[in-house]
């Protein structure tokens, strides 16, 4: 009876403690923390993109090199598409319809790629390069600086940042390359919509 006694009071002390260790326990664990992304600009920003679905603008250059490949060529964006993740913007060069500009909306930042095609659609050698926004930006601009991919691709292009603005006036696209003094901006005016473009090239079967 005595040894029963005793085992009783110790198998108590065992259960007290263990109780009182699962608690300490408890009091000691970290609380979660939530960390909400500030994604309110961007997706201002991204709303005032997608209401332009459906439409085509033509564009001038405001700023370029003397020698630049797309001077007096007539300059067309269209957007293609656009829903909650993807926007899709052929930008068109003259005859010239080999590139479109992809975005992504993800997490609450934007991601920017272009996308170059070969006439018969074939994806150019230089193609998907781009970076994404490292904060919410504002609603009416988002920057855009280099990524790795861009870096594999286009190994000069390593400081690239892009950026583009939108507003109810005109969209620009626009590049500088940090550490020279090439900057690039095309200006697309907002206010006055014109004829749909052919599609890009290898966008042809895209709806």
């Amino acid at each position: 009876m005595k040894k029963q006694l005793i085992t009783i009071i110790a198998l108590s002390f065992i259960i007290s403690s263990n109780t009182c260790f699962k608690n300490e326990v408890k009091v000691n664990l970290p609380e979660k923390v939530i960390v909400e992304n500030d994604s309110t600009a961007a997706k201002e920003f991204w709303n005032k993109l997608k209401a332009l679905n459906g439409k085509a603008f033509e564009g001038q250059l405001t700023s370029a090199p003397a020698n630049d490949d797309f001077a007096g060529k007539k300059l067309v964006m269209h957007v293609l598409f656009a829903d909650e993740e993807t926007i899709l913007i052929p930008f068109n060069v003259g005859d010239n319809r080999s590139r479109t500009w992809i975005l992504k909306y993800k997490s609450g930042r934007i991601e920017l790629k272009h996308d170059h095609r070969h006439e018969d659609g074939s994806k150019d050698k230089v193609t998907m390069y781009g970076g994404t926004s490292t904060n919410s930006g504002t609603p009416n601009m988002q920057v855009f600086p280099a990524d790795q991919e861009t870096v594999s691709v286009i190994p000069a292009a390593f400081s690239n940042a892009w950026w583009i603005t939108v507003d109810g006036i005109a969209y620009t696209y626009n590049l500088r390359r940090l550490g020279s003094d090439r900057l690039f901006t095309v200006s697309f005016d907002l206010t006055k919509e014109v004829e749909i473009p052919k599609p890009s090239w290898g966008w042809e079967d895209f709806k």
